[in-house]
């Protein structure tokens, strides 16, 4: 008796089908991937606001301290990276300020008249993406805090 030998391995056709079926796949998943990028960007400017918050937060609790708080301008407060400018005890609406105040990397800051524009930068770190940013606003006055813009995400 002659066994006949068995033939091992895919046919072409299954090998074609599974090509077929990791294209589907990838097809599928690839835009998921792609999507993490403005999430990331979202997650980070979340985190910058905090960072300005609690480091405003900080600096007012230093001139608390020092009894700089009702002053509108001419004093500062010391932070690692040098001096804060203060306005009513609250780190002055400026980029240079807010800069000093909290470290915040590859973001863009951008003053005018008291109002500081933090926004996200590009995947290259180089230019703002616009329209995907915050802002800090100066005390009006002595006893009320600075205000923060709701989060602008639309072009994150």
């Amino acid at each position: 008796m002659k066994m006949r030998k068995q033939q091992a391995g895919f046919t072409l056709i299954e090998l074609i089908m599974v090509i077929v079926i990791l294209g589907i796949l990838a097809a599928v998943a690839l835009p998921k991937f792609a999507d993490l990028s403005k999430d990331a960007r979202i997650s980070t400017l979340e985190g910058a606001s905090g960072a300005v918050k609690a480091a405003s937060a900080i600096i007012h609790a230093k001139s608390l301290i020092d009894s700089t708080e009702a002053a509108e301008s001419g004093k500062s407060a010391p932070v690692e990276g040098g001096s804060v400018a203060l306005v009513f005890g609250y780190p002055a609406g400026t980029a240079v300020a807010i800069g000093k105040a909290v470290s915040l990397g590859d973001f863009h800051l951008t003053d005018t008249g008291g109002v500081v524009t933090i926004s996200a930068s590009n995947d290259g770190g180089d230019s703002a993406v616009s329209d995907c940013n915050f802002t800090y606003t100066d005390a009006a006055s002595a006893g009320t805090t600075p205000t923060y813009s709701a989060l602008s995400t639309d072009g994150c």
